[in-house]
């Protein structure tokens, strides 16, 4: 019995690892349809993302990582700034 409790302990955590993050930033200065499809295009090229998904009227960006994977706050900042814009806060979800 212990042996089994223990053996789901260890895979529940292992499988907690292989989730998938969804990260929101705002953009700021990103204005128009074309901005939107330039952020999407350069956060697509990343190999840890899986998916973007662009909400010009609020000005956010929401990206999904692969499982087990990350972007770090240091990449997510890059990768704006090399589109041209300034960003605001990240929020992590698992």
């Amino acid at each position: 019995m212990q042996r089994s409790l223990l053996t789901i302990v260890i895979l529940a955590g292992l499988s907690g690892s292989a989730w998938a993050e969804t990260i929101t930033t705002t953009v700021n200065g990103m204005v128009c349809a074309f901005c939107a499809t330039g952020i999407e295009k350069t956060f697509r090229k990343q190999p840890e993302v899986a998916t973007v998904k662009v909400d010009l009227p609020k000005k956010r960006v929401m990206i999904t990582t692969k499982p087990g994977q990350t972007l770090s706050d240091a990449k997510i900042k890059e990768v704006v700034t090399y589109s041209g814009y300034t960003m605001g806060k990240i929020i992590r979800q698992k």
